[in-house]
């Protein structure tokens, strides 16, 4: 019926399309009207056509629809279990875990049907006896550590004991626990990485754990990924991000194993005034992180970064994800991008892109070469500092914040958490990896503003 359909219809070729447009600006230049360069460097074009077919193909996760993640602190062991089961009877089918010193995993873990749910355990020590005594205690595939001393290193500056020392606990934890080791590619984004840049770094990082540790840890890696909020190119990212993973095992001669991606929407652009948009916020990036094809989301709530976690905060959050699989057609969603000329265009663009930053990375000495000299860093900050200067001039916009603040909304006592980047006046090996949103500056000039308004 198509062919029926439209067959008397001649097909009109690019040229003939901007011929078309070239017209209809009446003598305004195309490339400086309609064509943008991203901070990437990636050039967006106003229409794309089967010429921009790159022939991508990224596959769907070998689970076809993405899991519902609630993420769960552990201060009191039974109160973490209750919560963990109550997430767990209202559609959330794993849990992320996050725990800063031992705990009873067995309080913690009771009731939960391995078999039906995916466990996380984001541990923010590094205790090679405790993660292997649970591991041995779950005995279960479905259990995910998301262990990073890459990532720690990055972001605190130093070991979390000594390079020798945290190096032999790693060795031992991935001789005997499988899926052991949790790239934190979170924290670039976090810290203002522009997209290319996220892509390399976490490749490069991917690729410092085999350098050092052996082809036998490849297959123990899956990926944190914060999602940010440029819809079309945050889907691109995550399927870059598995075309370049796909070819480095390639290059390395290893089993091919899809990317595991625990995926969360960025902190960056989260705002404390009008704090309401986060929701509209979280909702487009984790539409994003479902349609690149993540594993498994954890969302965010819309207070996350000034209020103590809430049952309310927490199921709004949770039901966003609910809503978007039962509700919006997303269930089966993780390959709809395939065929798009437009995401596979962004795709092979900052693939290509990031690979020649990884490329530069080793050429340098690798990933923990170019951290302790402050190469990653330096890189970093530029991108920061760029991406905070166009939100202070307002080219790029934060609804409620730069652009139609309500001034009537005060937020002087309702912030219980400090929302604000801290310093920390401890001695690093380097300058540690910072995350910081990009609303801060003028969130504190605001909130000077309502003290002396007093």
């Amino acid at each position: 019926m198509s062919k029926f359909l439209f067959s008397e219809f001649e097909e009109t070729s690019p040229s003939a399309w901007k011929q078309k447009i070239q017209v209809d600006l009446k003598g305004a230049d195309y490339n400086d009207t309609l064509l943008y360069t991203t901070n990437e460097g990636i050039t967006v074009k106003p229409f794309y056509t089967k010429e921009d077919r790159t022939n991508l193909k990224v596959a769907a996760t070998q689970k076809a629809s993405y899991n519902i993640c609630q993420t769960i602190l552990i201060v009191d062991d039974k109160e973490a279990n209750d919560l963990a089961i109550d997430a767990l009877k209202r559609g959330a089918n794993s849990i992320q875990f996050i725990a800063h010193k031992r705990f009873d995993y067995k309080t913690v873990l009771n009731q939960i049907n391995f078999n039906e749910s995916i466990v996380y355990f984001k541990v923010i020590f590094l205790d090679a006896d405790f993660i292997i005594e649970i591991d041995k205690f779950i005995n279960h595939k479905n259990c995910f550590f998301q262990i990073d001393i890459l990532g720690n290193l990055a972001e605190a500056g130093n070991w979390y004991i000594s390079l020798k020392e945290d190096a032999q606990k790693i060795e031992d934890i991935i001789a005997t626990v499988d899926n052991s080791i949790s790239i934190s590619g979170d924290l670039y984004e976090n810290a203002g990485a522009n997209i290319v840049q996220q892509l390399a770094y976490m490749l490069a990082h991917a690729t410092e754990y085999i350098h050092v540790f052996g082809d036998k840890v490849a297959s123990k890696l899956h990926f944190e990924i914060s999602v940010g909020t440029n819809y079309f190119h945050e889907i691109a990212k995550l399927r870059a991000f598995k075309l370049l993973w796909k070819s480095l095992l390639t290059q390395f001669k290893l089993e091919e194993k899809e990317a595991h991606i625990f995926a969360k929407p960025t902190l960056r652009n989260k705002t404390i005034y009008d704090y309401n948009v986060n929701m509209l916020r979280t909702t487009s990036e984790c539409m994003s992180a479902i349609l690149g094809g993540a594993t498994t989301i954890s969302n965010v709530s819309y207070d996350e970064i000034f209020a103590v976690k809430n049952e309310f905060g927490e199921r709004v959050s949770r039901n966003q994800l609910l809503i978007l699989k039962e509700e919006s057609g997303f269930e089966n969603a993780n390959d709809f991008a395939n065929g798009s000329y437009y995401i596979d265009s962004l795709t092979e663009q900052m693939a290509e892109k990031a690979l020649a930053i990884f490329k530069q990375i080793e050429k340098g000495g690798g990933f923990l070469k170019q951290l302790k000299e402050g190469v990653i860093q330096r890189k970093l900050k530029e991108s920061a500092s760029k991406e905070e200067t166009q939100f202070l001039n307002n080219e790029l916009i934060l609804l409620g914040t730069n652009l139609q603040p309500n001034k009537d909304n005060l937020m002087h006592d309702k912030l219980v958490l400090d929302p604000f980047l801290k310093q920390r006046n401890i001695k690093t090996l380097f300058p540690p990896i910072n995350r910081k949103r990009l609303s801060e500056k003028l969130e504190q000039q605001r909130l000077k503003e309502e003290k002396e308004g007093e």
